[in-house]
């Protein structure tokens, strides 16, 4: 948040997170110490907000996973860990180090907003006074468990803070299904009492809470419902100051990012940091190694797309020169990506990320790191894909549905202020199609944008997308087993009441 910064309270008074619970237990924050007021409250949720925005989660340990199991990006240079290159290659194992750095994470976040929570109620507050604040406490909660079964299916559930050492380290996982129930009461909860506007992306609003709970229906294949909250959110964009920006590249420029009104909510990284805090990895994951555009340092070449990526996109969709960079500055001179290998052997013969290494604005150290992006976790373009998707399988061949995709598309025949013919706008589509093309139309809009896994898995195209054909072959990938990450395994022997371990780990 650019006018918000994090106060880092609950960052360095550790909050018990799951993994933490017989090893570090070195404080538990009470509610009753520490509340006094409702601005306690802000700062907790600001604690959570303060937790995604930090190496181990969104920093780099967990949204590069994100990227690598798509069936979009691939491992660039070799040489880097081989962490990383597991999870490219469907191999991961249950101590691989990118999820054991990011689990204990996601529950400090998550015991955040339950310290939030508790603490508010414990104020006797007007319910108009407190749970507009505490509503965020809510979204944050439901925010990082959807993440969460999304990956690991049953898993260990909090919904308060952790007061008794003994018996949360002995607590068992709690169904996926009844996960989705409590993330949909949450965000019920966050609907009902998040203002209509925020001063910011990077708090959630009512229209953020409709729009994930759009997702999470549509997640769960619960079509009637997913078109109902998009259905909620469109109805609504004048009263939640929502609209498409009108250049594509203005979402991923980090200096024209706060102006915007496309996203229903972001992290937010400022150009600073302190330790991890703050620290993006993405612009240096993504890049060109050599590259002197920016004035970064270039990147490291880690996570590369496929250069099937660059052969099948369209090249009359501005989308795509938007999403990929095809030339590098190089000793002064600019040039293509079939000669990146000719000024670093770490780098690949393929177009490379665009999206985070183009325009990084201000940074805090070298190759982009610690940059001032604004990461968009659910935009109105989403909003509006979600609500043709959910509506092709409701009511199949509606004009209502083809008008949600033409109104993306519209915003992507605008190259750059100069309108092309260029997606053409769909119409008459029998239903199978329109769902092909609307997953297509996910693919292209969102691309890199940590999404395409998850669609993958929600619409069980793991043996196409990973196959013969496929833009990535990874024969490695079985669908009974990588669907789901492996439960760490330094969590199953603290608490062996975790076991018993995914499928095929």
């Amino acid at each position: 948040m650019k006018k918000l910064k994090y106060l880092f309270l609950l960052l360095v008074l550790p909050i018990i997170g799951c993994s933490d619970l017989e090893e570090e237990p070195v404080s538990v924050l009470s509610p009753d110490g520490f509340f006094k007021s409702i601005q306690d409250v802000q700062t907790a949720i600001n604690g959570s907000y303060g937790n995604m925005a930090e190496e181990s989660f969104w920093g780099r340990k967990f949204s590069l996973p994100l990227l690598l199991r798509s069936d979009m990006v691939g491992i660039g240079d070799q040489g880097t860990a081989g962490r990383r290159k597991d999870h490219d290659n469907f191999a991961v194992a249950d101590d691989n180090g990118m999820i054991t750095a990011f689990w204990p994470r996601t529950y400090q976040i998550i015991a955040g907003a339950n310290e939030a929570i508790a603490g508010g109620n414990a104020l006797d507050l007007a319910d108009e006074t407190l749970n507009p604040v505490v509503a965020q406490a809510y979204f944050v909660r439901a925010y990082t468990y959807f993440h969460l079964v999304r990956l690991f299916g049953d898993i260990p559930y909090f919904d308060a803070p952790v007061q008794d050492i003994t018996a949360a380290s002995q607590i068992s996982k709690t169904p996926a299904a009844d996960v989705y129930v409590n993330i949909i009461s949450d965000l019920e909860f966050a609907k009902q009492w998040l203002p209509d506007t925020q001063s910011s992306s990077a708090l959630p609003s009512k229209a953020t809470a409709a729009g994930y709970l759009a997702l999470v229906h549509l997640t769960m294949n619960n079509f009637p419902e997913a078109y109902d909250e998009a259905k909620f959110v469109i109805d609504n964009e004048g009263r939640f100051g929502l609209e498409l920006a009108n250049d594509f590249q203005d979402l991923f420029d980090a200096t024209k990012q706060s102006g915007l009104k496309e996203a229903l909510f972001t992290l937010d990284f400022n150009g600073f940091r302190d330790g991890n805090y703050g620290q993006d990895y993405m612009p240096a994951l993504t890049g060109i190694r050599a590259n002197q555009f920016g004035d970064i340092g270039g990147g490291w070449s880690v996570a590369v797309p496929s250069i099937e990526v660059y052969n099948r996109w369209d090249g009359r969709d501005y989308r795509k020169a938007v999403s990929l960079d095809t030339t590098g500055i190089f000793n002064g001179v600019e040039d293509n990506f079939m000669n990146f290998p000719t000024y670093d052997a770490r780098n690949i013969q393929s177009a490379y990320i665009a999206k985070y290494s183009r325009f990084t604005g201000q940074t805090s150290n070298g190759n982009g790191r610690g940059s001032e992006h604004n990461y968009a976790q659910l935009r109105y373009a989403e909003v509006l894909l979600i609500a043709a998707e959910a509506l092709n399988e409701v009511t199949p061949g509606t004009t209502e549905a083809d008008g949600y995709v033409n109104k993306v598309r519209a915003r992507a025949r605008n190259r750059a202020g100069v309108m092309t013919a260029f997606p053409e706008d769909v119409a008459g589509l029998s239903q199978d199609d329109f769902r092909d093309m609307v997953l297509e139309e996910r693919r292209w809009e969102l691309a890199f944008e940590f999404k395409r896994w998850y669609d993958i898995k929600r619409r069980d195209l793991g043996a196409t997308a990973f196959g013969a054909g496929g833009f990535e072959e990874r024969p490695n990938f079985t669908a009974s087993r990588d669907y789901l990450y492996p439960l760490p395994n330094d969590e199953l022997q603290r608490n062996p009441n975790l076991e018993p371990q995914n499928t095929g780990y």
